[in-house]
């Protein structure tokens, strides 16, 4: 029987992640009733409200560690997209998140793509997305986290606006401004739905890009990491250019990878037509292969970011094991919710004991050595 502390829910803050992980089955009917752009307003909405809950459990020893001078709690992160325009990062890092990652970002308003621009593949655990960047702009987002008690770490994803005609500027813009507030910054140029984006992921235009951010955060005079989110799409030519571009020019970190604009054969629900971006279950072992692959092109001397249909313990190992420092998901919360980021944890603790591996950097790349 329901306490008397937790009832009346409604009235008071939710002061347990296991509350939400109980209520977790009975809310998704009801979110899943709505179009997924609503339920996921309603989501942002309920988490500013106070309604996330916090995870009480403490993290394993094993899944901490430190990279770029952070001190990580556990390698599981948020990835960009939930929450564009930094309006909840706190109550996402309250739900046991070992960091999060606001975003993407563009320098000024922009809706984004018409509507409907996002697809649930229920059948294949998988969202498809065609949203096109759209977002609130830095002015919001630099004014809520600059306002926030830096407690936790939260990244900014940095993205280009639709009509910009100097890509590279609106970069070096986010670059400029961002690098004062955020924990690490992110050059994402790997979105399918924003058109030209991924040309930039070519050597020279990369080389140039690189150059340009690297420059601007010198002058911002503050130094956060700063990484590039690259597409799981690349073909081992393209990895080897940003593998070498990325050491020769200094980049921190690499976010492999965004949505996928494949389609794998397996794929059962009807949506799985609409145009955009994949993400989720289908994704995962496609994205594992390019991370080993740029595992091994920058020999490990680069963290990495491991991103794409992580939904379970073993995603995430698999993941760390081809090279991934740090561990990014999304799609699977939105099948699993909240509770899915207690569960990977522990079972991430159990198999690196399993292992012998005494802390997840014992275990990256493991796999691919």
């Amino acid at each position: 029987m329901p306490s008397s502390r937790s009832r009346g829910w409604g009235k008071r803050k939710w002061r347990s992640s296991r509350r939400v992980r109980d209520l977790y089955p009975l809310i998704r009917p009801l979110l899943w009733a709505l179009p997924p752009e609503r339920a996921h307003e309603l989501t942002l909405c309920a988490l500013e409200a106070g309604l996330g809950g916090r995870a009480h459990d403490p993290d394993a020893p094993s899944l901490k560690q430190t990279l770029w001078g952070l001190d990580f709690p556990n390698p599981i992160g948020l990835a960009a997209g939930f929450d564009k325009d930094g309006r909840v990062p706190d109550a996402i890092l309250r739900l046991g998140f070992g960091f999060t990652e606001c975003g993407t970002v563009t320098p000024r308003p922009q809706p984004g793509n018409p509507r409907p621009r996002v697809f649930r593949l229920k059948d294949d655990a998988a969202l498809i997305n065609r949203l096109g960047f759209n977002s609130g702009g830095l002015d919001g987002l630099i004014a809520r986290l600059g306002s926030r008690e830096r407690r936790g770490i939260v990244g900014i994803n940095l993205g280009k606006n639709r009509d910009s005609t100097d890509a590279v500027a609106d970069y070096v813009e986010g670059v400029r401004r961002a690098a004062g507030i955020a924990d690490y910054l992110v050059v994402n140029i790997s979105s399918p739905n924003t058109p030209g984006l991924r040309d930039l992921q070519e050597k020279a235009a990369l080389d140039t890009l690189v150059e340009a951010v690297l420059a601007a955060r010198a002058e911002s005079g503050a130094l956060p990491p700063l990484l590039i989110k690259i597409a799981p799409d690349l073909g081992p030519e393209e990895l080897a250019d940003v593998a070498e571009i990325a050491r020769e020019r200094g980049i921190d970190g690499i976010i492999v990878g965004n949505t996928t604009i494949a389609r794998p054969a397996s794929l059962k629900s009807r949506e799985a037509s609409e145009a955009g971006g994949l993400s989720g279950r289908p994704l995962s072992a496609q994205s594992t292969e390019v991370l080993g692959a740029v595992y091994r092109l920058t020999g490990g001397a680069i963290p990495l970011v491991g991103a794409g249909g992580v939904a379970s313990a073993e995603d995430a190992y698999a993941k760390i094991r081809a090279g991934a420092s740090l561990v990014q998901l999304y799609t699977a919360l939105v099948y699993g919710g909240p509770g899915l980021v207690g569960r990977i944890k522990s079972g991430l603790a159990v198999l690196l004991r399993r292992d012998g591996f005494a802390c997840v950097s014992d275990a990256v790349g493991s796999g691919v050595r």
